[in-house]
C-alpha cells in the first residue's frame, strides 16, 4: 500500500532513543535526548566549537551540548581522521542545552558543528586510551547515493514501462468483456506498480490516483475519486459490469503512462532511498497483512510479495554503501528475507494466493512474525546512510 504521506521514521528524530540490533553490536549513533541528566558540558557555536572538552573515560557517556551561539547548529562527535560518526544532535537551538550519548573507546574524538547557513567549526581532538571499541559510520553525502540512486530510478522506469503496457491489456480486457482474464491481469499489473514502492513519494499526485484506498472518501468505494487499482479491483470483485468498469480501466491506464511521462522529471529525494528500505515493508505490515487494502481480491500476500521484491531491488543498490559500514547487516537481513519468502511462497499454490483472513492463525503469526523481524533488522538502515550537513 501507498500511504497518503511519507514520514521519517522515529529513530530519526531528535527525541529518539536508538535501539541496536544485536547484528550492529558496537556500532553506536546516538541522538539527543530532551533534557539533560548530567556529564561534561561542551558548548558550541558558530565560531567555536566543543568548548570545555576534554578527554572522556572510556565507556557510555552523556555530553551536554549547549549551543552558546546565534545559530542552530548540527552537532556531531567525530573520528577526525575519518570523519565518522560516534553520536549526533540535529538542530540544537540556540541557548538550549541537550544530551548527546555515545559509547567512547581508545581513539580520537573532535566535535564538529555545522550552524545553519555557516561553515562547519571542528574542535581539538582528544585522545582516548584504551582499546578501540566503538564502531563510528562514516557519513554518507548526496555523491555517494548517486549512483543508487541512478541504478533505482533506471528500475523504476522499467518497471513504469511494463506497467503502461499491462495496464492497457487490462483495459483492453475489461472493454472486450473479458472479466476473467482481467482479474488475472489486474493482480499482474498490481504487483508491478506494489514492486517500486521506494519511489511512491516521488509520484507525487499519480500514486493516490494509481492506487489510492477509498479511506477518508465521502462516498468510500462509491466515490467519484475513488480511482485506480482499488476501484477496479472492487468492481471485477464485486460483480460490476464490464460497462461500469470501463471508464475506470482506461483512467487507471491513462494515469500510468500519465506517471511513465512524467517520472523523469520528478524530483527524487536521495535521502528517500535509505528510508524507504524500513517504510516499504512497514507498509506492507500496517495494510497489505491487516486486509485494509483488500477490495474483494484477497491478493494481500501477492502484493507483500511484490513489495518484498521491491525491498530487495533497494537494497541490492544500496548493498555497497551498507558493505562497507555495516558488514555483518546485510547477511541477517538477506536470511530474514529468505524466510519472509518461503513463508510467502507456502501460502501461493496452483497459481493462487491465500486471502489473509483466511490464513489460519499459525501461518499468519509466523508471516507477520518474520515481517516483524526483518524490519527490526533493517532499522539502522535509515541512521546508517543519513546525509549529514558536511560533517
Amino acid at each position: 500500500a501507498s500511504p497518503r504521506t511519507r514520514r521519517r521514521p522515529a529513530w530519526l528524530l531528535p527525541v529518539a532513543v536508538v535501539v541496536v540490533p544485536a547484528v550492529l553490536a558496537g556500532l553506536v549513533v546516538a541522538l539527543a535526548r530532551p533534557k539533560p541528566s548530567g556529564g561534561e558540558t561542551v558548548a558550541v557555536s558558530e565560531t567555536d566549537c566543543g568548548q570545555g572538552f576534554t578527554a572522556p573515560r572510556p565507556g557510555r557517556q552523556t555530553f551536554q551540548m549547549r549551543n552558546t551561539g546565534d545559530k542552530t547548529s548540527e552537532v556531531y562527535l567525530i573520528d577526525p581522521a575519518t570523519n565518522a560518526v560516534y553520536g549526533e544532535i540535529e538542530g540544537l537551538a540556540p541557548g538550549t542545552t541537550r544530551d548527546l550519548v555515545a559509547t567512547v573507546a581508545g581513539g580520537s574524538y573532535a566535535w564538529r558543528c555545522v550552524p545553519t547557513d555557516g561553515k562547519a567549526v571542528t574542535s581539538k581532538a582528544v585522545r582516548v586510551a584504551g582499546a578501540a571499541g566503538s564502531t563510528a559510520v562514516v557519513p554518507v553525502s548526496e555523491r555517494d547515493l548517486a549512483a543508487p540512486l541512478k541504478a533505482y530510478r533506471a528500475y523504476v522506469d522499467r518497471g513504469l514501462a511494463t506497467l503502461v503496457r499491462q495496464t492497457r491489456r487490462l483495459d483492453d480486457d475489461i472493454r472486450s468483456g473479458h472479466l476473467d482474464t482481467a482479474r488475472t491481469d489486474w493482480l499482474t499489473a498490481h504487483r508491478t506498480y506494489a514492486s517500486l514502492g521506494a519511489a511512491y513519494g516521488t509520484f507525487e499526485d499519480f500514486d493516490q490516483k494509481i492506487n489510492g484506498r477509498p479511506d477518508g472518501l465521502p462516498g468510500g468505494v462509491h466515490d467519484k475519486d475513488f480511482t485506480g487499482f482499488h476501484r477496479v479491483e472492487y468492481g471485477l470483485w464485486h460483480g460490476q459490469s464490464a460497462a461500469q468498469l470501463k471508464g475506470p480501466a482506461q483512467q487507471l491506464a491513462d494515469n500510468a503512462d500519465g506517471l511513465r511521462k512524467a517520472f523523469p522529471h520528478q524530483d527524487f529525494d536521495p535521502s528517500d532511498l535509505p528510508l524507504r528500505a524500513h517504510e516499504i515493508l512497514e507498509n506492507t505490515l500496517q495494510f497489505e497483512l491487516t486486509g485494509d487494502t483488500d477490495q474483494g481480491s484477497g491478493t494481500g500476500l501477492a502484493t507483500a510479495d511484490a513489495n518484498l521484491a521491491g525491498t530487495r531491488e533497494l537494497l541490492t543498490v544500496l548493498r555497497p554503501l551498507l558493505t562497507t559500514r555495516a558488514p555483518h547487516l546485510l547477511p541477517t537481513v538477506d536470511a530474514d528475507i529468505a524466510r519472509l519468502q518461503a513463508l510467502l511462497d507456502s501460502e501461493h499454490r496452483a497459481g493462487r494466493w491465500t486471502p489473509v483472513a483466511r490464513l489460519d492463525r499459525t501461518a499468519k503469526a509466523r508471516i507477520d512474525g518474520a515481517t516483524g523481524q526483518l524490519l527490526e533488522d533493517l532499522s539502522p538502515v535509515p541512521d546508517l546512510l543519513e546525509i549529514r550537513k558536511s560533517a
